[in-house]
């Protein structure tokens, strides 16, 4: 029993065996594009959230306090976030330090 079952697998394994270099070939080839695939799609999410980030006005803002405790006294559940960009109460912290009435 056991030799007909060795028998059929290795006349299984002698009819694919030219087979298996070229298979391993492609595949290891589609391991290493996809590597380099999914490292270039992580570049570019992180360098659009990058983006995304430095349009937060929130550093430059008049309101903004520096304190990790309470960021901004206007809105302080957006201070820092996506939320702060195009904020309606946003004033340039270098308009107030020049133009004091």
């Amino acid at each position: 029993m056991f030799q007909l079952a060795y028998a059929l697998i290795h006349g299984l394994i002698q009819a694919i065996q030219f087979l298996t270099v070229p298979i391993c070939f492609v595949s290891a080839w589609v391991l290493v594009l996809m590597l380099f695939w999914s490292m270039w799609a992580a570049v570019r999410e992180g360098v659009a959230n990058a983006k995304q980030m430095h349009q937060v006005p929130c550093a430059n803002c008049r309101f903004f306090t520096g304190n990790y405790h309470l960021k901004c006294p206007v809105h302080p559940k957006k201070a820092l976030s996506d939320a702060a960009i195009g904020c309606s109460d946003y004033e340039p912290a270098s308009y107030w330090a020049t133009n004091r009435e």
